[in-house]
């Protein structure tokens, strides 16, 4: 393959925001489910059965998920791993959904490539890296179902490693990323303050601290794939 072509494929970080009704069923009594992040390390769908299989890695809770997992009616296999004390491997069997299936197919295009994980943040957003040509990547954009919201946070050549970060941190640790992000503690220039930070956590600021230079430091290797 000639230099020219290599330059023509492109990968793009995207942001995905799905709507109320794309989301798992799960009761509002769970609202408060502790899973700080799932990545979604492989997935297929079986058209034969209409089911969907995934395995992901999870932070959080890995009782109170199971738990809430098999209580789903959509849900039929729901088996864990544990990795440590705070991430685990879970394997999920699940009907597969019509919202499912809208969403899937809007990546279901020639010249597209899903770099996995695809990484849940929050029940309704999911960042996902893809691979492609400038015009395939953004005739992607346009096949998005009704009612999702799509960012585009970077477009570029693909140099990325892809690498979970679910074995590196600790759920302190992601709590600790979490609750700085949205204090504005990552912000440039800074809008959050360490003295925020250690209030929403419930500590002192040089325990504060010593979580996010820990963060920062797993990030920075990650990033440089060590």
């Amino acid at each position: 393959m000639s230099d020219a072509k290599r330059r023509l494929v492109q990968s793009a970080d995207l942001t995905v925001r799905l709507p109320e009704r794309m989301q798992l069923p799960v009761p509002s009594s769970r609202d408060d489910l502790d899973v700080h992040r799932e990545e979604v390390l492989s997935w297929r769908v079986d058209p034969e059965t209409e089911r969907v299989r995934f395995l992901s890695v999870f932070v959080g809770d890995r009782e109170e998920i199971r738990e809430t997992a098999r209580g789903l009616a959509v849900v039929h296999r729901f088996e864990t791993t544990p990795i440590d004390d705070d991430a685990f491997y879970g394997y999920a069997e699940m009907d597969l959904r019509a919202a499912d299936a809208n969403l899937m197919g809007a990546f279901d295009e020639a010249g597209v490539v899903i770099v996995p994980p695809m990484v849940y943040t929050g029940p309704g957003t999911v960042r996902v890296t893809v691979l492609g040509e400038p015009a395939v990547l953004a005739g992607l954009l346009e096949r998005f179902p009704e009612g999702v919201g799509v960012t585009v946070e970077r477009v570029s050549a693909h140099r990325r490693r892809s690498e979970t970060l679910a074995g590196r941190l600790t759920a302190r640790q992601f709590e600790a990323m979490e609750t700085a992000r949205e204090l504005g503690y990552f912000d440039v220039p800074r809008t959050g303050s360490l003295a925020e930070v250690a209030a929403e956590l419930d500590c002192s600021e040089s325990a504060a601290s010593t979580l996010l230079r820990t963060v920062e430091s797993e990030l920075v290797d990650a990033a440089l794939g060590e």
